[in-house]
C-alpha cells in the first residue's frame, strides 16, 4: 500500500480506503478461486494494483470518460483505475464467469459506484468507449481487430481515444504494422521498483 501512496500521493481517505482493503479481499477470494498466481499474492500491490495505475500516470481521464477493461481476468486494470478516476465509468468484461464474479465482489465490497464487471467475450460487446485498456491479454493486432469497433471517435481528453496496454518484454514485433503511430512508454519513466523494468505501456490512437 506504502508504494501507492508513494507515487500517488494526493489521494483521498476513501481511496486510500478502498486501497487498503483490495490486500484482505483478493487474499479471500484467491483462496477460493484463483485470479492471482499463489506465489504472487504478497506482490498484490506492487505486481498488479500499481501496475495497473501506471495508465493513470499516462493519461489523466477527465471527468465522464468511458473506459472498456477487456480481458479484466479479477479486475486489472480496471478496479484500480475506477479507484483512481471516480468521476469515469468502467465496464470491466472477461469470458470466465467466475473471474468476473470476483471483480464483482470486490467492487461491491469496496463501495466502487463507477465499475460494472460483466461476464462477455470482446466480440460481443457492442458500446462504444473513449479508451479500451487491458493487461497483457493478447498480441496488438488480435486486440485491434476485437475492440476497434468499440472506440468512439468523440474525444474528451488532451490524448485521442485509443487502445492502451499493459506488456512485458519484446513488443516490436506485435506494433510492427503500427510502427507511425504507436507509442511506446517504459513503466520504469514513473515506477523505480527492477519489477518494472523492460514493462511498457503502449498506446495507439484510434
Amino acid at each position: 500500500m506504502q508504494q501507492i501512496l508513494k507515487y500517488f500521493p494526493n489521494i483521498t481517505e476513501q481511496q486510500k480506503k478502498q486501497f487498503e482493503n483490495l490486500d484482505s479481499l483478493y487474499r479471500d477470494w484467491n483462496s477460493k478461486i484463483n485470479v492471482i498466481s499463489r506465489k504472487d499474492i504478497d506482490n498484490l500491490y506492487e505486481h498488479h494494483v500499481l501496475h495497473s495505475l501506471a495508465i493513470a500516470k499516462m493519461v489523466n481521464f477527465r471527468k465522464g470518460t468511458n473506459i472498456l477493461d477487456f480481458g479484466t481476468g479479477g479486475g486489472f486494470p480496471g478496479i484500480p483505475l475506477a479507484i483512481m478516476f471516480p468521476e469515469c465509468s468502467f465496464k470491466l468484461i472477461d469470458g470466465t464467469g467466475k473471474k468476473i464474479r470476483v471483480a464483482e465482489e470486490i467492487a461491491t465490497a469496496i463501495g466502487l459506484k463507477n465499475c460494472t464487471p460483466v461476464q462477455l467475450r470482446g466480440e460481443e460487446e457492442k458500446g462504444k468507449f473513449d479508451f479500451v485498456v487491458s493487461r497483457a491479454v493478447m498480441q496488438l493486432p488480435d486486440l485491434m481487430k476485437i475492440v476497434g469497433k468499440n472506440i468512439s471517435r468523440q474525444h474528451k481528453n488532451s490524448v485521442p481515444n485509443g487502445i492502451i496496454c499493459l506488456k512485458g518484454g519484446d513488443v516490436q514485433e506485435e506494433i510492427r504494422q503500427y510502427r507511425h503511430i504507436v507509442e511506446v512508454t517504459e513503466i520504469t519513466n514513473w515506477f523505480k521498483e527492477p519489477w518494472f523494468k523492460e514493462k511498457h505501456i503502449i498506446y495507439l490512437p484510434a
